[in-house]
């Protein structure tokens, strides 16, 4: 009976050593993403718009969502990442993650990236909360994955273990005023980190 406690002891302690951390997200230099550090999310491809930032993109001035900028040489607002365990230093791939932008927003928001649903679109809007894994938060917690050589964003917490959220790719939307607003899109909006 000991041999069989002891080996089931060592399968259990054996299984959770064995799986390895996601990869590191790393910036356009080839250096870790870091939590609390201020980096700039820019396309891959140029010519196809700038940084991302916040802007009016409603029938009113605020809220504010979350755009690409217009032109390539705009690189945008600073944010920040920050892991659903704080303590950790590095940012990793498919792991979720508050976004939070570091500059100040005309609107009186939190400026913690979240979803919601506006017009029949699942926008990325900047009213959020900070931390607190949970049902409650779950539309504030993003993923950064690998896409070829460079990354995308992602929504598909797994904050709440029986929460079923929509999960999809963050794109690019253009709207009728010609703002490009980040949404739950077919087609990934890639990306890559420039440190701020």
């Amino acid at each position: 009976m000991k041999t069989l406690i002891l080996l089931l002891l060592f399968s259990t302690i054996s299984l959770s050593i064995a799986q390895p951390s996601p990869d590191p997200v790393l910036d356009i230099d080839g250096n870790l993403v870091r939590s609390g550090t201020e980096y700039y999310i820019l396309p891959v491809f140029r010519g196809r718009g700038g940084g991302v930032t916040l802007a009016s993109t409603r029938n009113e001035t605020c809220p504010q969502d979350v755009v690409q900028e217009g032109q390539e040489v705009d690189s945008g607002l600073p944010l920040t990442f920050t892991p659903v365990d704080p303590k950790k230093g590095v940012i990793r791939e498919s792991t979720d993650l508050n976004i939070v932008f570091s500059a100040a927003s005309i609107c009186f928001q939190s400026n913690v990236w979240n979803l919601e649903e506006y017009e029949g679109e699942l926008v990325v809007s900047a009213r959020g909360v900070s931390g607190n894994p949970s049902q409650e938060t779950l539309a504030n917690w993003f993923k950064i994955e690998k896409l070829d050589d460079d990354y995308k964003l992602v929504f598909c917490p797994t904050v709440c273990d029986f929460c079923r959220p929509v999960c999809g790719d963050i794109g690019v939307t253009i709207t009728e005023n010609g703002i490009r607003r980040l949404v739950i899109s077919e087609v990934p909006f890639k990306v890559m980190f420039r440190k701020a």
